[in-house]
């Protein structure tokens, strides 16, 4: 007997015809004679529903009141679909995060998963019951409901699947799987049927909305493997492996492995800094003591000494980001402080750049060819990165999947 955790996306219980269709999917999943732990978000726009009321009341929340409210999106999606499955005629119990045995640091609103004691899981699970957990949440040593950051349920279920020893974690949305890039950009973007951790982990990274990033570092330290497929079909989807279980070969074969993009992205320049040891240390470290998490850095050559620096960090940070440099410029002798919303970063992934040379000459090829400026870059060793103007976006993403020959996958 197979031991399953079944995820599913707010898409994917949007409503109750959508609802009872997945409880038939976990029913059908059961009646195989596997034990069968289902992981659920908030219902559709749920959650974005719920920020729009708090920013009605306030502008600057408490941390702690808004995971209190944040957390009661997956809690009507979890009784919901645990009354689905019993008016089927099966056992279903719906759990909190907290009853599920998931505990969390104190870090309100994206908050770390510390432990978990999934007793109470399997001893539902021996009497027969279907268990129903709320994605996305977690308690505090001092009893308070914590939240795990946007896509925080795919943590939720891979973390559960780690800890119990699961067979397999499906995690399902509206897509049958992972893409080498967004077919709503690039029409004939493919379907993938394996992917390494590596390569989920830097897609996910770079825009990608299709695995939480934390949920994928879960997966490899512990080698969970997940299949993401679609609610709404039955085809296989993407497979997310270690490289090895892929083979080494097969993956090296393929330069590039996906093409991804990140339009939720805000570039800050800090315009002719001093130039003396310890400026960016000062500047980057006054970020981070704020949670915020800055994505690309860019320092330029010295003159007369004097420097720019300039980075960026998401959109959700921007107003706050906003407040802290303009605070720096004054305490660092920064001339002018610049924030540009209008950029977007474009990226091509694959494990295949580990053994091929002249992947980002290639890259800066193409968009240069397209008359589409670069005005940041940044490396590692299975990407390149560019920050782009964001009304080139999709024809970057676009020359870029062909010219990487990704449409012919």
């Amino acid at each position: 007997m197979a031991l399953i955790v079944m995820k599913f996306g707010g898409s994917s219980v949007a409503d109750s015809d959508k609802m009872k269709h997945v409880a038939n999917k976990v029913i059908a999943r059961k009646k195989g004679g596997n034990k069968i732990v289902v992981v659920v978000s908030a219902p559709g726009d749920t959650t974005d529903d719920l920020i729009t009321r708090c920013e009605e009341i306030t502008a600057d929340p408490n941390p702690r009141e808004m995971d209190m409210l944040l957390a009661t999106g997956e809690q009507m999606s979890i009784s919901l679909l645990a009354m689905a499955i019993q008016s089927m005629g099966h056992k279903a119990v719906s759990l909190t995060g907290f009853q599920a045995g998931i505990s969390t640091d104190d870090d309100y609103t994206r908050a770390r998963v510390k432990k978990i004691n999934p007793k109470k899981i399997f001893e539902l699970l021996d009497k027969g019951n279907i268990v129903v957990v709320a994605g996305f949440q977690g308690m505090n040593k001092a009893g308070d409901i914590t939240t795990l950051g946007r896509g925080g349920s795919d943590l939720t279920a891979v973390a559960l699947a780690a800890q119990m020893k699961a067979n397999l974690c499906e995690i399902y949305s509206d897509v049958e799987g992972i893409f080498t890039t967004d077919p709503r950009v690039v029409k004939d973007a493919k379907k993938i049927d394996l992917i390494s951790y590596e390569e989920m982990l830097e897609m996910a990274g770079s825009g990608a909305q299709v695995m939480q990033t934390r949920s994928i570092e879960v997966a490899k330290n512990y080698g969970i493997e997940i299949h993401a497929r679609s609610t709404f079909s039955d085809k296989e989807g993407t497979y997310i492996v270690s490289e090895e279980k892929i083979g080494r070969k097969k993956m090296e074969d393929l330069m590039v492995s996906a093409v991804t993009f990140d339009k939720n992205q805000v570039k800050f320049s800090l315009i002719d800094l001093p130039d003396v040891p310890g400026m960016a240390a000062k500047i980057f470290s006054s970020i981070a003591k704020l949670g915020i998490n800055v994505d690309m850095i860019i320092q330029s050559a010295a003159l007369d000494k004097k420097n720019d620096i300039s980075f960026t960090v998401s959109k959700s940070d921007m107003k706050k980001t906003q407040q802290k440099v303009d605070e720096l410029a004054k305490q660092l002798g920064a001339q002018t402080v610049t924030c540009d919303e209008h950029v977007a970063k474009v990226s091509v992934v694959g494990v295949g750049m580990k053994t091929h040379a002249g992947v980002a000459s290639k890259m800066f090829d193409i968009l240069a060819k397209n008359k589409i400026n670069i005005e940041m870059i940044s490396t590692s060793e299975i990407k390149v990165s560019c920050v782009i103007d964001s009304v080139d976006l999709n024809k970057a993403v676009n020359e870029l999947h062909k010219g990487f020959k990704l449409n012919k996958k």
